[in-house]
């Protein structure tokens, strides 16, 4: 993909797709026949992930499928030479920021014959990469897969925790859109608990009327359902999450929603730690896995099962990947 030039000021100002320049590939991309001996279980499912979630960061990978950093690196540059992803690195104003990973021609081509469609039917474009490098909703897309790929990394690391389960935005649309549009719906396993939950991730951009009006959709989900997945409602800052919680306290109470708030200034790279708030009076911060105690009439959302209009492409993707040989480069 050509580099595109950065605008001065307005969306996409700070970002620019640079990998294409600074990065060779062959002329003739690899055809995907040839990849079916080089490409991994493990590989597969990256592709299926960037499908799924259109950006992940080198650190993120790492988290979600990786002992380190530096192996996650390797094998990404042989998957970015031979087109099946892409990159580009955002700029910054001090220091510098980790490569962002997209599906790349290859990848999508790949994506396409799996579930026989043209690569067209995918949505994948020649500026696939270049659009989400330049979106307004970038950040907003990153700080979401930042927290579930923490918490799914937690779980790799203590047995008795799993993420089973992690629907994007797009995902999510496609199941309740006519209802509710959570930024992603997951469950958390920490023992016998089943945490089941919509993320609303919350950047300060929104009027607090906007938030507090989204609300009647999960009330009108629950009633329409009967099924009651709690609500949890991330913001980037302390200040942001008084005000959300003395905004939405009442509403939740009327429409009987469990919802739960906390912040980045709380959160860091620890999700599933003691900074989630319930909408309760005197509620303390608590754990992920001790919300299910607050509000023991959770159950999963429905909706989930496969259905025969179900392909490859819109069944869920593991968040954990399968175990895979050594590959080739």
């Amino acid at each position: 993909m050509p580099a595109l030039p950065r605008p001065a000021s307005g969306p996409g100002s700070r970002y620019t797709a640079r990998a294409a320049t600074s990065r060779t590939r062959p002329a003739q991309h690899t055809d995907i026949a040839a990849l079916a001996r080089r490409l991994t279980a493990r590989d597969l499912w990256l592709v299926r992930m960037l499908h799924e979630h259109r950006v992940l960061t080198t650190h993120q990978i790492t988290r979600l499928a990786y002992t380190s950093l530096r192996s996650a690196q390797r094998r990404l540059r042989t998957l970015h030479h031979h087109a099946v992803v892409d990159s580009f690195r955002p700029l910054t104003q001090t220091g510098s920021a980790p490569e962002h990973y997209t599906l790349g021609p290859a990848g999508a081509a790949l994506l396409a014959a799996q579930a026989g469609l043209d690569v067209a039917a995918l949505g994948w474009r020649p500026t696939h990469t270049g659009r989400i490098a330049y979106s307004p909703s970038l950040g907003h897309d990153l700080g979401v897969n930042d927290l579930l790929t923490h918490l799914a990394a937690h779980t790799h690391t203590t047995p008795t925790t799993s993420l089973t389960l992690w629907l994007s935005e797009h995902s999510a649309a496609r199941r309740w859109g006519d209802i509710i549009r959570p930024d992603a719906y997951a469950h958390y396993h920490d023992g016998d608990q089943l945490l089941p939950f919509f993320l609303e991730y919350d950047t300060g951009s929104q009027p607090l009327a906007r938030v507090e009006a989204k609300l009647t959709g999960y009330a009108a989900f629950t009633t329409a359902t009967g099924a009651r997945p709690a609500l949890l409602v991330h913001t980037r800052t302390q200040s942001r999450d008084q005000a959300l919680r003395h905004r939405l306290a009442d509403a939740a109470r009327k429409l009987n929603l469990n919802v739960a708030t906390s912040s980045a200034d709380f959160t860091t790279t620890e999700p599933w730690g003691p900074w989630w708030a319930p909408l309760q009076p005197g509620a303390r911060r608590t754990t992920l896995a001790a919300l299910t105690d607050h509000w023991p009439t959770l159950s999963p959302a429905s909706g989930l099962e496969p259905t025969d209009a179900d392909t490859p492409l819109t069944l869920p993707v593991p968040p954990q990947p399968p175990a895979a040989p050594k590959a080739r480069s």
